[in-house]
């Protein structure tokens, strides 16, 4: 079948196989602390937003990504704190900049400890009034 005959390829280019199976196998194994951001951004939990986890940006997977915002949401663990990695993911928030997407970057401390304030991050990150009775 050809690509202008698959409903699914107007528009957009088609994602490697190997980066989409890489995509699945990163979903299976999220680390515990994105599984439980994860729980609180899924099914549209967070203000309606409806985000993706584990999500294709080639040459990138990103860890969370909300399309109706443009926002990239990365949970970096202790390794992010090394000189090689950081450079990494400079070059990789810039490559996503480029791309017109917006980049929040939290810790899995953060996510551990302070939940809440990152969620609330988000939400303002994506306009929301974080003071509204309804946040998340």
């Amino acid at each position: 079948m050809a690509d202008d005959a698959n409903p699914q390829s107007y528009g957009k280019p088609q994602t490697d196989p190997k980066t989409l199976a890489r995509a699945r196998e990163l979903r299976r194994k999220m680390p515990v602390q994105e599984v439980r951001l994860w729980q609180q951004l899924r099914g549209k939990r967070l203000c309606g937003l409806r985000f993706r986890r584990q999500h294709p940006v080639p040459p990138y997977i990103v860890d969370f990504y909300c399309h109706a915002e443009r926002l990239v949401v990365e949970v970096d663990g202790p390794h992010h704190g090394e000189q090689v990695q950081v450079e990494y993911d400079e070059a990789r928030t810039a490559y996503l900049a480029a791309k017109g997407l917006r980049v929040l970057r939290f810790t899995v401390y953060e996510v551990k400890v302070a939940l809440e304030g990152v969620l609330r991050t988000i939400a303002a990150a994506c306009g929301v009034d974080v003071d509204a009775p309804d946040v998340t």
